[in-house]
């Protein structure tokens, strides 16, 4: 026996704690966990936008449809209806190229109204369309 000493005395307890289960033991989950850490990371790669530079000039022909508080719909800052609105994404989704819909709420409007007026747009076949936020003051 390597690890039990020279000691004939069988009848006692053993003072020392056999390592060796434990090292082969934590060996293993090593390997375990270097084999699958790798597997484990599911990234997407995302282009996000800076936010260090300036704030790019609108195009022209890109079109601004806000939201207020008070659940108003305004189109390049005149007020529409929901039926009007639609009427207007059809006219737009025929165009060639394809005006940008930048979409600015006021932050108070449910997602509800926003997630119908997206709807709208992607029935009306508007595929350019952004969200337009504010740049936080630091």
């Amino acid at each position: 026996m390597a690890f039990g000493g020279f000691e004939q005395n069988k009848n006692r307890a053993m003072a020392e704690i056999n390592m060796v289960p434990l090292i082969d033991v934590m060996l293993v989950l090593l390997i375990i966990f270097m084999i699958t850490a790798p597997l484990m990371t599911h990234t997407l790669k995302i282009d996000l936008p800076k936010t260090g530079g300036a704030a790019q000039p609108e195009q022209p022909d890109a079109v601004s449809l806000s939201i207020s508080v008070e659940q108003k719909l305004f189109w390049n800052d005149a007020p529409v209806s929901r039926q009007e609105l639609r009427q207007r994404l059809q006219h737009i989704s025929k165009q060639t190229p394809q005006p940008e819909v930048h979409i600015r709420a006021d932050q108070a409007v449910p997602y509800r109204l926003i997630a119908e007026t997206l709807a709208d747009a992607a029935e009306a076949g508007v595929a350019r369309i952004g969200f337009v936020a504010e740049r936080a003051v630091p």
